[in-house]
């Protein structure tokens, strides 16, 4: 299956206008730094919790370089999403100079 892929730029550009973000790291990375408003639903737990990602639009899913949120792409993409991997992940966020929060994730 292909997955769309982005730029942390295009990332940016759609956090601005309030895309859905889902990181698919585990807590222990999400808590060091992650994309502000990004909800935490580990690589692991994406099919069991696929039905917490909003419907409507893109659905921008990051981890630390790529390669887990290809696989969850793939996953919410299989299961009717339109998501779409960032390149470089989070690693590539930080290294563009784009703003990251610490601690643990927002309770909903």
């Amino acid at each position: 299956m292909l997955v769309r892929e982005t730029t942390v730029d295009q990332l940016a550009a759609a956090r601005a206008d309030g895309a859905p973000i889902v990181d698919v790291r585990e807590p222990h990375e999400y808590v060091a730094g992650h994309v502000p408003g990004a909800r935490l639903i580990p690589l692991g737990e994406v099919s069991a919790r696929w039905r917490e990602v909003p419907q409507g639009g893109p659905v921008y899913v990051i981890c630390a370089s790529g390669n887990r949120s290809r696989r969850a792409a793939e996953t919410l993409t299989r299961l009717g999403h339109d998501a779409r991997s960032v390149s470089g992940g989070t690693r590539a966020w930080k290294e563009a100079g784009h703003p990251v929060v610490t601690g643990p994730p927002h309770q909903s």
